[in-house]
């Protein structure tokens, strides 16, 4: 959904993100800014700052930082039309309603209709596990060691031994039969007509993040088959792109999120406190999971049962989290199954133990892959390195191969440069991987200059946006176009025009951008500022050599591109006359 610009604006004008962000971090006010601890990441030290007068935030610990939509987003895993909304309802404002075909408006009143029949099939579930009814559903529970808290929190439910009877409800609730039908809590048969095939069992309701019902998972109470029931694919559940749990989990605020097989170890972590747990919907991990774990976390803590299916299952998982940019880390669960028996023998105390040892990922799989081979026998040892090697030849960043290279050369008592020759031969022969090159001893690598350029082109508008008084120095050397980086030059560009009119809106700059790295980069430009100097002099002298490093840039960059841009020689040369005039200038900043 767009939105217009002036909206947006007036939405987080009347958001002040002092207010919103108290609401959830708690700040103290030193000097022109508030601090806190940081949300986003674990620090004991407050390195967490939000400043009224520019209305962002800016944390010099992680580097997380925008306005207070940005805030939104990340706090609470809002997509941008969502933090929008939330800020909207927040201050009052009535947001348009989105012009949309009749056949969109029809497939979102469908879904909006499935979305309630679940909601009432959960509430029916959950009253009936509390009835008389509902008796071998508790005892099952209880026995499973959950308490009621959990149970509620979980919205855990039990379908009686008569499926016909949800049908009724429902029916009586006003749903009809197709409705109930496409929601999939009920089948048509000559024998039965419709009647659901949710009975006799304890019912998982599945929300997804916005705590919607949009399925159920049941478990068989007896020696029925199958043990776990879930709802089929519907136009509301994907079981691909979803996760148990994970409408608590992104709320967590833990650097991890835990990936377990089951509801109930799922549950059952919860209950001990890891709130970060989730568990994928009765199939295997999906890459379009890992996509969805990517928005909350960078690593992955996979609880998967101990034994044998539980280890291929987690082998697999550990490539799909990597294809998805994830850091896997496997938790060791023997000698028990599963993390619910875990926690109900040794306590969470013990499972944070076992989180802190938990096993990167790859050495899980070499690990794993030892076990095929007689380390015994000398030719199969051989084949176990060139194994090791061929695994190495995977990682296509070189500093990352050669790191894992010297690891595992260390770890299984191979010579590195051994090591190193294997994983070239197998580079070479499979064309996987270039073989890592090491680096020269004492040598030290040269400043990158493209670094140097962007720190300088950040630095400059920072110090802007903190002295505006300097703008009329700026421009008479510099435009937007010699900012070479694009977010710069954009930035730039709404900066100059808003320096030329008096008023610099830091936050208002922010919103320009949707995508999230985007609004942390150009927080970190308002938390940068000028560097601190101790003289005038010094000052200056800095403030100079910051125009000139961008300045000097831009025209370096403008004289390589004049023979594919036309405008580029014209540009060049108007830069090489301001650089002159720079070089000769004495800036005061009095």
């Amino acid at each position: 959904m767009y939105y217009p610009e002036q909206l947006v604006e007036e939405i987080r004008l009347r958001n002040d993100i002092v207010e919103v962000i108290s609401g959830y971090v708690k700040l103290q006010k030193k000097g022109g800014r508030h601090w806190g601890l940081c949300p986003f990441h674990n620090e004991k030290s407050p390195s967490f700052s939000v400043s009224g007068d520019r209305q962002v935030y800016h944390c010099f610990g992680c580097g997380a930082g925008g306005n207070v939509y940005t805030f939104m987003m990340n706090y609470e895993n809002y997509s941008f039309p969502e933090a929008i909304k939330a800020l909207a309802d927040r201050a009052g404002i009535a947001l348009p309603e989105p012009e949309e075909s009749e056949d969109v408006r029809r497939q979102e009143s469908r879904k909006a209709r499935l979305l309630a029949v679940n909601k009432e099939a959960a509430k029916y579930f959950y009253y009936q596990l509390r009835s008389p009814g509902g008796e071998i559903g508790r005892r099952y529970l209880l026995k499973r060691e959950l308490s009621e808290e959990t149970m509620h929190k979980f919205g855990l439910g039990f379908a009686g031994k008569n499926g016909s009877l949800l049908v009724q409800y429902l029916r009586s609730k006003g749903f009809a039969d197709d409705e109930i039908q496409e929601a999939g809590l009920a089948s048509h048969s000559e024998k039965y007509g419709l009647n659901s095939q949710f009975w006799n069992r304890v019912m998982y309701p599945i929300q997804d993040i916005h705590n919607r019902v949009i399925g159920f998972g049941g478990r068989v109470m007896g020696e029925g088959e199958p043990k776990y029931l879930n709802s089929p694919e519907t136009p509301v559940f994907d079981k691909r792109r979803n996760l148990y749990g994970l409408n608590y989990a992104r709320r967590a605020r833990n650097s991890n999120i835990i990936l377990c097989e089951g509801y109930m170890d799922v549950i059952a972590m919860h209950q001990a406190g890891f709130s970060q747990a989730v568990a994928s919907l009765g199939t295997a991990f999906t890459a379009e999971q890992a996509a969805l774990l990517r928005r909350y976390t960078e690593t992955v803590l996979l609880a998967y049962d101990s034994d044998g299916a539980g280890v291929k299952a987690a082998l697999r998982a550990i490539g799909i989290l990597r294809d998805a940019g994830l850091t896997g880390r496997v938790i060791n669960m023997e000698p028990y199954k599963d993390p619910d028996e875990f926690m109900k023998a040794l306590g969470r105390e013990a499972f944070e133990e076992r989180i802190r040892q938990a096993e990167n990922s790859f050495f899980f799989e070499i690990r794993m892959m030892e076990g095929r081979f007689n380390m015994e026998d000398p030719e199969e040892k051989t084949k176990f390195h060139r194994e090791i090697a061929g695994k190495l030849c995977e990682f296509s960043e070189e500093v990352e191969r050669e790191n894992y290279l010297q690891a595992a050369a260390e770890k299984y008592f191979i010579g590195v440069d051994n090591l190193r020759k294997l994983v070239t031969s197998q580079a070479v022969r499979t064309g996987l991987a270039k073989p890592a090159e090491r680096p020269k001893s004492g040598v030290r690598p040269k400043a990158d200059p493209e670094k140097k350029a962007k720190r300088a082109q950040r630095m400059l508008l920072g110090w802007l946006s903190e002295e505006p008084g300097l703008y009329p120095h700026v421009k008479k050397y510099l435009t937007p176009r010699d900012f070479k980086e694009d977010l710069y030059q954009k930035v730039a560009e709404r900066m100059f025009r808003e320096l030329e009119e008096g008023n610099v809106n830091p936050a208002g700059i922010i919103s320009m951008f949707e995508d999230e790295e985007q609004q942390r980069e150009t927080a970190a430009i308002f938390a940068s500022g000028p560097p601190v100097t101790e003289t005038a002099p010094e000052k200056e002298k800095a403030f100079r050599d910051i125009l000139l490093w961008v300045k000097q840039n831009s025209y370096e960059y403008d004289m390589a591109h004049t023979g594919v841009d036309v405008d580029a020689l014209t540009r060049a040369l108007e830069g090489r006359k301001a650089l002159e005039e720079l070089a000769k200038a004495h800036i005061s900043l009095d």
